[in-house]
């Protein structure tokens, strides 16, 4: 069996995964601020704490990314039950 990576300067969450890395999964914000709703969410974390990574795939999940083949790219799984 193959080992993954460890994505040590990953900042594009799709390269990330396209890469097959280990992330740390942060789904569950999304879930967060959905519920939370409210005109702009402040998120704050440590220095090298994942904050421009987090946005990515904030980025991701609410935006449809076309792949060069035309096909919607998207993960498997759901987000929350």
């Amino acid at each position: 069996m193959e080992r993954k990576k460890i994505g040590i300067g990953y900042e594009d969450y799709k390269r990330m995964i396209d890469d097959d890395c280990y992330y740390v999964d942060k789904t569950l914000l999304v879930r967060d601020i959905l519920k939370q709703g409210g005109m702009a969410t402040l998120l704050t974390r440590p220095r090298r704490f994942g904050k421009t990574l987090a946005l990515s795939m904030l980025r991701t999940f609410f935006e449809a990314e076309i792949d060069s083949d035309g096909s919607l790219w998207t993960t498997a799984g759901t987000l929350w039950e």
